[in-house]
């Protein structure tokens, strides 16, 4: 028998994602299932296509309240903003938590409010094991906080060439493509199939969407020199354009940041993506000349990378694909949940997608 997880917001598309993988997960045993305005429902009601997982499909789904929750290991939290810090709270400490929701991810309770409005939470550790030493905090906490979608794209891209003093952080544009499940599953007319089929549309521009300040604090904290202390150059500062694209699923983020050092070549910035992901079971860093491609990580964990250095406008273009649903919430919630149960990173995850 292995540890018992609970799913908090089973019925979006975050949690049914999380559902799939936990199915087949080796070590991992489902204890409860909740949710608001589809408790009471099955699995196979809301989630039509779990509905051959017979160990699965009839289970219900219970209110949010159930006291179930505390009857396990670990608590999944795959709420809208503003809800899992409430939740969260009433958890004992003796039940490890990661959130898949924005509620513990930021630590300036003004960029909260400005974003989300309502009273800050609090930050909890950042569950993107790839950053430098994320993987140990991650492995001795009891709470984690994973990632926005938009947000580890392209930290992932961006991280490595700032950490190494090629990038600048203070000159950062990020333009990220997204699948219309990243908006979740509430009915909404811009999400309508008639109004996304064949269209490309920007939206939340300016600096308003909320994965903004997530980019720019860990972009800040990758050139925080040891110690805590910030080498020389301005603070992080992202410009970030979201665009609407017409799939159900993945992001492909394009990022552009000014070089540090006048003359950085490709070979470089390579080299700093390729040290830095070395070791990493689910990062591919792709042969020089191949560029992602969000079909090629779709139903995985995985994110593709590629860097080339813009001589001509003396900027470094990083560009990272990855599932939104996978990379971008229940694989990276299921990677952190590993990580914390001292079970093998991988297990129940795959960094290779399907095709076509």
């Amino acid at each position: 028998m292995g540890a018992r997880v609970t799913v908090a917001g089973a019925s979006g598309y975050a949690g049914g994602e999380l559902l799939r993988l936990l199915a087949a997960h080796p070590d991992l045993e489902l204890a409860a299932l909740t949710a608001d305005s589809s408790a009471g429902k099955t699995v196979g009601e809301v989630h039509p296509h779990l509905a051959g997982i017979s160990s699965l499909a009839g289970r219900v789904l219970q209110p949010h309240g159930d006291v179930s929750l505390v009857a396990c290991d670990l608590v999944f939290l795959a709420l809208p903003a503003g809800r899992s810090a409430a939740l969260a709270a009433a958890l004992p400490d003796s039940v490890k938590a990661v959130d898949l929701g924005p509620d513990f991810r930021l630590s300036d309770p003004d960029a909260w409010t400005r974003h989300y409005g309502g009273v800050h939470a609090g930050r909890w550790v950042t569950g993107l094991p790839e950053l430098p030493g994320a993987r140990e905090q991650i492995r001795t906490a009891s709470r984690v906080a994973a990632p926005g979608c938009y947000a580890a794209a392209a930290i992932l891209a961006l991280v490595p060439l700032v950490a190494a003093g090629l990038a600048e952080p203070g000159d950062i544009v990020v333009v990220a493509a997204s699948g219309t499940s990243g908006a979740g599953r509430s009915l909404r007319a811009e999400l309508l199939g008639s109004e996304v089929m064949g269209s490309v549309s920007a939206y939340q521009a300016g600096g308003s969407h909320r994965h903004t300040p997530e980019i720019e604090q860990a972009v800040h904290e990758a050139g925080l020199a040891p110690g805590g202390t910030r080498r020389s150059g301005p603070a992080a500062r992202v410009s970030f354009t979201p665009v609407l694209a017409p799939m159900p699923r993945g992001i492909l983020a394009t990022c552009t940041a000014r070089l540090s050092i006048p003359g950085t070549g490709t070979p470089e910035l390579r080299a700093a993506l390729a040290a830095a992901y070395a070791a990493e079971p689910f990062a591919c860093v792709l042969p020089e000349g191949r560029w992602p491609a969000t079909a090629s990580v779709a139903g995985s964990n995985g994110v593709h990378l590629q860097v080339a250095a813009d001589s001509r406008a003396g900027r470094a273009v990083s560009v990272s694909a990855i599932d939104n649903l996978g990379k971008g919430a229940a694989g990276q919630a299921i990677q952190d949940a590993n990580i914390m149960l001292g079970l093998p990173e991988t297990a129940g995850l795959t960094a290779s997608g399907i095709a076509p």
